[in-house]
């Protein structure tokens, strides 16, 4: 695949990253280019300037202002964060949103053919509670406060399968430490893949990482697709296809000095 770097007008000179892949593919129709135009500036995500990031990016208050589809702002805050790392053209993003309307999601994709498809999706239902980050996820993780999202979905990656590419994956110790860093004890990481290699990778990746806890307890529960996740098209692909997509679910341990999550009796 072709290697496009990332608009240094978006990121600092010393965070700039490579993104790997295809930033547009097809010519957007004069519908698609309309809703990139006017609806993508008040639905974006934009990080603060500074080469070191800064962690400083309240995530909640970016649904405080209104977003194209309303007259004025919610009516009140949101309850949790939710993140989509690639969320391709937006199926899951879209069904997450109109299930929890009480929870923000915010959905990073570099893709400008996938943005305008979840646009599309965001204008038709009229949805309030999505936001864009139009890059790669990880730098905006560098730029999140601590312990502020509360489920992320990395669903159907690319998985890199040559040796020399494993750097490129976004399941990583590097993204996983700032994933830590980000989410809040209890939160749920959520990962699905077809790629057997890549599977095995995350397994090795997140195990060895003190801040997560794998939660299967036994095999159903990383063969079937959780119920409240919708399925994407790359999952549909892969099953047409003969593939067994795995489901795997993480949950971030508490901090220390912290007492667990709350447990149900």
């Amino acid at each position: 695949m072709p290697e496009d770097r990332a608009d240094p007008r978006k990121a600092p000179a010393a965070r700039r990253r490579t993104v790997y892949g295809r930033r547009v593919g097809r010519a957007l129709g004069p519908g698609r280019r309309r809703l990139v135009a006017e609806f993508l500036p008040r639905l974006r995500v934009t990080v603060p300037d500074g080469a070191d990031g800064g962690a400083g990016l309240d995530p909640r208050a970016l649904f405080a202002a209104p977003p194209p589809f309303a007259e004025g702002p919610r009516a009140g805050p949101v309850a949790d964060i939710w993140l989509e790392v690639g969320f391709g053209a937006g199926e899951h993003l879209l069904a997450q949103a109109r299930a929890h309307p009480e929870v923000g999601f915010i959905g990073c994709e570099p893709f400008l053919n996938g943005i305008a498809a979840l646009l599309a999706g965001i204008a038709a239902e009229r949805l309030d509670n999505i936001r864009v980050f139009p890059d790669d996820a990880r730098l905006l993780l560098d730029h999140l406060g601590e312990a502020t999202l509360g489920r992320v979905f990395v669903l159907f990656p690319d998985p890199w399968p040559k040796a020399r590419h494993a750097k490129r994956r976004f399941v990583s110790a590097p993204t996983l430490d700032a994933l830590a860093r980000t989410m809040a004890d209890g939160a749920e990481l959520r990962v699905a893949s077809d790629d057997r290699g890549y599977v095995r990778w995350t397994l090795r990746q997140v195990l060895a990482h003190p801040g997560f806890q794998w939660t299967a307890e036994c095999a159903a529960d990383w063969r079937a697709r959780p119920g409240d996740q919708a399925e994407t098209r790359y999952e549909a692909k892969a099953r047409s296809g003969g593939g067994r997509p795995v489901f795997l679910a993480f949950r971030r341990r508490p901090r220390a000095g912290r007492p667990g999550p709350r447990q149900n009796t």
